[in-house]
């Protein structure tokens, strides 16, 4: 069973999805699938190229911006906000947890100007602790609004 988390109207997180369930995505009205989690980061996990071709089957589309140890970057930053603003409609982050989705979420929401504060309650509220990005998340949104 998905555990396809809440973050925004139309964007969720989730822990490492299969196959199965990004066809459970797909009649659940999703668009768009994010994988933020690099190939091989631990055995057995499904394949990048696996839930793609899941996603395609299902008419879904799929983009790759994965964030590995290091840490997030402005381009990952930047791939995130134009894939949530070209897409209309549902779309689906996922890494191993849904901790990297939801944090890459709020990054690329606040590098649009969104308010930092409703980010962090929005994670809280689908069980995502984002609280210490949150200085982070307002220099973005101040930089966005200068």
């Amino acid at each position: 069973m998905s555990d396809f988390r809440r973050l925004s109207e139309t964007v969720y997180a989730s822990p490492q999805i299969t196959p199965d369930e990004v066809a459970e995505a797909a009649r659940d009205g999703f668009v768009l699938v994010i994988n933020n989690r690099p190939d091989g980061e631990e055995a057995g996990q499904p394949s990048g190229d696996a839930i793609a071709k899941a996603a395609h089957d299902h008419g879904i589309d799929y983009k790759e911006i994965p964030v590995d140890h290091t840490g997030f970057s402005e381009p990952q930053v930047e791939a995130m906000s134009a894939a949530l603003s070209g897409t209309d409609g549902k779309v689906l982050a996922y890494c191993r947890s849904g901790t990297r989705s939801t944090n890459l979420w709020a990054l690329a929401r606040a590098h649009q100007g969104a308010d930092s504060g409703g980010l962090v309650a929005a994670a809280m509220d689908a069980g995502y602790d984002i609280s210490a990005l949150a200085p982070t998340l307002e220099m973005l949104a101040a930089r966005a609004k200068a």
